[in-house]
Parts: C-alpha cells; structure tokens; sequence
C-alpha cells in the first residue's frame, strides 16, 4: 500500500465573517467572501426548498428502454496521434445515471440530478488519455510562469474590512479526523490551509516530490483553462466526457461494467475503510494515486472514475437534462446551460465536475457511477480535483484538422 508524503496540516484561522459554501454529497466547491475561502461538504437530505428530487424509480424495462445503444461514428482514426491521447470517434449515445440500485443513505441521491436520460450526439475530439500530472502542469508553469489562483495572495480590495492578516493564499485539504465524526458535520475533515497549492496539495509542509506522475490538484477553472490552451487543447464539455467515460458501454453502472469489483478487482482509487477517519487503502493506495494504476476503460482512458475529480466546460444547473430531454430528439454536441444556478447557492458560479475521488463512498458519496455529476465554484481548486483535456477534429472525409474552440453555446438538435 503506498500512502502520500506529507502529515495532516493543523488548521488556520477563520475570517471573521464566515460565508459558507453548502455542497450536496462529496462535491467539492469554495466561496470566497469577506472572510476567506472555505470548502463545505454536506450529505442529502437537504432541506425541502433547495432539494432536487429525482423521479420514481425506474423499472427495469424503463431503464432499458432509455439507455438505447451507443451508435459510434466510422471514422477512422486520423494520423499523426497527438502524443498522450486517446481517439474518440464520437457518436449518438445515452447520457445520464439511472437510480443506483443498490446504494445506502450515502449514496442513493448520486443520480438526482443527472436524469432524466436522454439522447446525445458529439463530434470526434481526442482526449487525453490519463488526468494531466504534476510533471505536466509544471512544464507548462515553468515555460509560461503562470501563478495559480490558490498561490495569489488576496488583496484588500477583493475582501474589504478583512483584517491583513487574514488575507493569505491558501486552498482546501481533506484532512481526516483521527476518530469516527458524524457525517453532517464538515468541518470535521475539510480544512483551508495556508500555503496548500498544486506544488504542496496538503499544505507547505507537504510537497510533489516523487508524486511527478499523480494528477495535479489544487487547480481552479482559470488554472485549468491556462493549461489547456498553453497546450493547444480546452477542456471537455461534460457530453464529451461522458461519451469518452462509457467507451461504448450504454447504460453500465461503471466505465467499467456493472460489478464494481469484477472477479473481486479493484478498478478505480475510491475510498475504502470507515469515511472519514480511516482509509483503508484496499485498493493500494490511501489518498490519490499515480496515474493509469488501473484497468483502462474500452476506449483506452485511465481513472474516469476515482482518484480525482475533474472539471468540464459545462455551466452547472440541476435541471438541465430536464431542459434537453422535454426539447425531444438528439441534442447534438450540447455545451451546457448558457448560465449556472445551484438552488443550493443562486449567487456562485460553477461548473460541472465528472469522475468522482479517492474520497467517494457508498457511505457518504457514490459519484463514481459514470453519468452522475458534481459542480464546484470556478475560483476554487481541492485536493481531490484536477482535470484532463480533449482536441477536437473537423473534416472527416480524410482532411481531419484540429480545432481547439467549443461549438456555439446553443446546442443544435435534430428529431430523431
């Protein structure tokens, strides 16, 4: 079992004037205020005004009939490959998460949001075929210089009345509690630390040393938009992500099938053990793990679930699928909802998360079924979140170019 260097950070002060940042499950996000920025995890339920429910479940014969088959595009894969990067040929596919069968008190919200399932087609794009590493993102720090978001010192004007010293950079660390913690109580295992960034994920007395090849973390929205067009890519919109997630596979629990543990295989870095206090480390790793450590899904794409979150071009809204479903038809190469709203907090901005983290439980969150969502403030980076990046293509009749910007915002459709 191999354990990440570093030991739990002591926390800091709080700003005087706390503004909290409620999450649903395990989805992480920041509010920064006129006091500082502090990362709230909460579990279902939440209270009735700012619930989404999801539907009644569904029968099994109503689950078949809305997860039709994928149909893949011919296209053959164009050369030279990008280095680092997986062919996504694209196609029409089902896109959403059915009720989790099978899931406790934890779990069993994951899909709420995430129904109901409906018809989508994308364009081919490349993708990434691992999360981008440390190595990676400080290749591109050291051509570029860029400063990330959680390693730039607030400044007065950005909080007003914030006494000086309360003003530092800083980010969120998971930092478990040494004994078991009711689980509606946050603050028991997320922290914001002082001085935690991408090169020091857990705190200034943590560093990336010997963890070149682990997902970098601790990146905001901006932070990963940098990268991404520093290396000639973008970010994926969440459809893109989802179709590249299911390699193929219409209506599986997994990236990998419907057995989380087939033939009693770990296939995915999620959290073993009692949440938060212990993580057992079961399936070789406690915390985040290396890059392509397990079973790459059918199209070649390692950790589509667990190990870290991942950010997509998508605005969050809880009832968009309800938007693009009642439109009828296919929704062709759709970008997400032209602006965010979280019942849970109208006033933030975010952006969808894929993928679930190392952190993911049927104890307190499930977010590693494929086609369940997370959101996250855009200004805010965690431990447990990092990112990959797609290429897109035009022209298939064998002059195949890249094209790096995202379709228009309204999302073209077709009756089928």
């Amino acid at each position: 079992m191999k354990e990440k260097e570093g030991s739990r950070t002591q926390p800091v002060p709080a700003y005087p004037k706390l503004k909290l940042s409620v999450w649903i499950l395990i989805v992480p996000t920041v509010v920064l205020s006129a006091a500082m920025a502090v990362a709230v995890f909460r579990p279902w339920p939440l209270s009735p005004a700012n619930k989404v429910e999801a539907g009644p479940p569904m029968t099994e014969a109503a689950e078949a009939a809305a997860f039709g088959p994928t149909i893949p595009n011919t296209i053959p894969t164009p050369r030279p490959l990008p280095r680092g990067m997986v062919w996504i040929s694209g196609g029409e596919f089902a896109m959403g998460a059915m009720d989790p069968p099978t899931t406790n008190a934890g779990g069993m919200h994951a899909a709420n949001d995430a129904q109901p399932i409906h018809r989508v087609y994308v364009d081919a794009y490349w993708m990434d075929k691992t999360d981008v590493t440390n190595e990676e993102f400080a290749r591109f720090v050291k051509a570029t210089g860029y400063v990330t978001i959680a390693e730039r010192t607030p400044t007065a004007d950005d909080f007003p009345g914030a006494p000086p010293e309360n003003l530092y950079a800083g980010g969120v660390v998971f930092s478990p509690p040494d004994h078991p913690v009711p689980l509606n109580d946050h603050y028991q295992w997320w922290l914001y630390v002082k001085g935690a960034n991408w090169r020091h994920p857990e705190g200034p007395n943590t560093n990336i040393e010997g963890r070149e090849k682990y997902p970098v973390v601790q990146v905001a929205y901006p932070d990963a938009l940098a990268y991404a067009k520093w290396a000639g890519k973008r970010l994926p919109t969440e459809a893109e992500w989802e179709f590249a997630a299911r390699g193929g596979l219409a209506g599986k629990l997994y990236v990998w099938g419907d057995e989380f543990r087939p033939s009693g295989k770990w296939m995915a870095n999620t959290h073993q053990g009692h949440f938060p206090d212990t993580d057992a480390g079961e399936d070789g790793y406690i915390g985040t793990a290396p890059v392509a450590q397990f079973t790459p899904n059918t199209f070649g794409l390692y950790d589509m679930a667990g190990t870290v979150w991942q950010w997509t071009s998508d605005w969050y809204r809880p009832d968009y699928y309800q938007q693009l479903a009642a439109a009828g038809g296919v929704t062709r190469n759709p970008q997400g909802p032209d602006t965010p709203y979280d019942p849970a907090e109208p006033a933030e901005k975010k952006r969808v998360h894929r993928g679930g983290s190392f952190l993911c439980t049927e104890q307190y969150c499930s977010r590693y079924i494929v086609g369940t969502r997370g959101k996250g403030e855009v200004s805010t980076g965690t431990n447990h979140l990092g990112f990959r990046c797609v290429k897109a293509v035009t022209g298939i009749d064998g002059n195949i170019t890249a094209r790096n910007v995202a379709q228009p915002v309204t999302a073209r459709r077709e009756k089928e």
